[in-house]
């Protein structure tokens, strides 16, 4: 069972409409949503009903148009830079913002004059590349353009016809963000089924593009907002996911496919959730590697390369470990807020790790084994003597070459 609450324009099917509230200016209702197991697999006249009402069509996308009857006036079209979709007879059509269910009864109308009771079928075979956005507990936030395998005429009609029959839904049904390819469904409120694998950008390639997650993310709370289409309603609509569970448990359903313009955020936590980054350092969530710098009383001081999870002893150990006569470790860490974690403690190569005088390490990390009173003496003696042995020494090479 899983519960998802929804910021939407407006409620549909089984939601249950709460008090609406206001976001800048722009009237939205809070929707609640339960969503059940699916037991049984989807009647065969639910699946012959393929509607899209969730993608957004803009420019780059290309449609198969079919009318029925009429090739002359059929074929595969992209829709402009403009935003304009230019068919036979109809000559240039606005289109973007439609969806591809709007763009069917548009064409349906727009034919009428042509066409006596016209049949218009559209079937979206080349989506654009998407750019979203990805904030919140992340190592690069931003803007990212994605874009999969997104060219389906490339997939055999065999294929695609298997995927859509098969009855492969996911566990979790997800009626409002709908997962087959175009937002389509089997019908309006519907358990909707999965979308063909590896072709369109999900919540992961999101996070993955802003270079994975910090210690401090909190996966089990992830947001994706979405522009909903101006036939339904107009507004935006939200969604909080679990995608700790999609690691941990394999859970597919929490990752989502991402439609233009979502804005996907990564929630904070207050503390470092170790378990969670050991795990997602288990996966290509986020880079294998990170970089940290070791310096001070250390054998191999410079730049290391350690494992996502590591704490501040391994990082030590892969610079040579310390020197026999060393003083307390420094521990410096850049926020991204502008303020600066600092911490000096005495070194403990047992100590568990996460604890305080051993951090979990993030990526640009300064650690600094200082010097002891001992080697610090011995450092300023050696600063001082240096260039008076040097002199002694040019002095005796003179000396003995005059002998």
């Amino acid at each position: 069972m899983l519960k998802t609450s929804f910021l939407s324009a407006i409620a549909a099917g089984a939601f249950t409409a709460l008090p609406s509230i206001a976001v800048n200016a722009e009237q939205i209702f809070e929707i609640k949503e339960t969503t059940t197991k699916q037991e049984q697999p989807l009647p065969l006249e639910q699946r012959a009903q393929i509607t899209y009402d969730a993608y957004i069509l803009g420019p780059g996308d290309g449609l198969q148009i079919e009318l029925l009857d009429l090739p002359e006036l059929s074929g595969t079209f992209s829709i402009g830079p403009d935003g304009t979709l230019y068919l036979p007879r109809l000559r240039a059509l606005y289109v973007e913002g439609l969806t591809v269910e709007e763009l069917r009864y548009f064409l349906t109308q727009q034919f009428r004059t042509y066409v006596r009771d016209p049949q218009v079928y559209v079937r979206p075979v080349k989506y654009r590349p998407i750019r979203v956005y990805v904030g919140g507990e992340v190592r690069r936030p931003g803007y990212y353009t994605l874009s999969g395998a997104n060219d389906l005429t490339r997939i055999s009609e065999s294929a695609e016809t298997n995927i859509l029959t098969r009855g492969n839904a996911t566990e979790i049904a997800r009626s409002v963000m709908r997962q087959l390819p175009g937002g389509a469904s089997s019908s309006p409120g519907a358990n909707g089924l999965s979308t063909f694998g590896a072709v369109f950008p999900t919540v992961f390639d999101a996070i993955r593009a802003a270079q994975g997650i910090t210690p401090y993310s909190k996966l089990a709370e992830v947001q994706v907002t979405r522009r909903r289409a101006e036939g339904l309603g107009g507004g935006r609509i939200r969604t909080n996911l679990d995608f700790l569970s999609l690691i941990t448990e394999g859970n597919e359903s929490q990752n989502i496919r991402l439609f233009d313009g979502d804005v996907l955020s990564v929630g904070k936590s207050s503390v470092v959730l170790k378990d969670q980054l050991l795990k997602a350092g288990q996966s290509n969530l986020s880079p294998q590697f990170l970089e940290v710098f070791v310096t001070g009383r250390v054998n191999i001081p410079g730049g290391v390369q350690v494992p996502q999870g590591s704490s501040l002893n391994q990082a030590i150990s892969l610079a040579g470990g310390v020197k026999i006569i060393k003083g307390k470790v420094e521990f410096v860490r850049f926020n991204r807020e502008g303020t600066i974690d600092r911490r000096i403690f005495a070194y403990k190569p047992g100590a568990a790790a996460d604890a305080p005088n051993n951090p979990v390490l993030a990526a640009g990390d300064l650690i600094r084994v200082q010097d002891s009173l001992l080697s610090g003496a011995v450092g300023v003696l050696n600063e001082l003597t240096g260039p008076f042995v040097g002199i002694y020494s040019v002095y005796s090479l003179f000396n003995e070459a005059g002998q």
